[in-house]
């Protein structure tokens, strides 16, 4: 039996798809259950009211909002849920996603948007982030993300001990 989904994935186009389907495999990592889908804030706005405004009732405790350019998005998701938004700036555009980064950043006071790196990063970034706010009520998925980040600590000592190896005879 499938879960219900906790977190909802969107994205203004399909091309972000390759990006964003970094989180869902982040999400999948922590088993945690998502929906995901495309959606603009330009081209469907009666689709996205529709998506924001019903989020809670569909049971979401977060939403991960990929977007480039303008990346309206996430603001106006945000304008329309009580429910933490997690925002992707995506590198679309001539400028490489700093545009997309400081329309996410720069929210006016009330209406909160949590803003990732641009890019991949901040897709993996997103999931981890959104598994940090379900484990303050599900304390398995706490165990997993202490897990992960043990498995983070642990991959850094065993490359710091190659690192070391290798250059230990070399400086003397």
């Amino acid at each position: 039996m499938l879960h219900p989904p906790l977190v909802g994935i969107i994205m203004g186009s399909d091309t972000d798809l390759p990006v964003m389907s970094e989180t869902a495999k982040m999400l999948d990592k922590f088993e945690i259950s998502y929906e995901i889908e495309v959606i603009s804030a330009h081209r469907s706005p009666a689709r996205m009211h529709e998506y924001a405004s019903t989020a809670i009732s569909r049971g979401l405790k977060t939403i991960i909002v990929a977007a480039g350019g303008a990346a309206h998005l996430a603001g106006v998701v945000a304008a329309l849920t009580t429910l933490p938004v997690i925002a992707v700036p995506m590198a679309t555009t001539v400028l490489s996603g700093v545009d997309a980064l400081l329309s996410s950043v720069q929210m006016p006071a009330g209406v909160p948007v949590a803003a990732m790196a641009i890019d991949k990063p901040g897709a993996i970034n997103a999931a981890i982030y959104a598994a940090e706010i379900i484990s303050t009520f599900d304390p398995e998925i706490e165990r997993r993300l202490a897990a992960y980040k043990e498995e983070l600590a642990r991959s850094v000592a065993e490359k710091s001990a190659r690192v070391k190896q290798q250059y230990a005879n070399k400086a003397r």
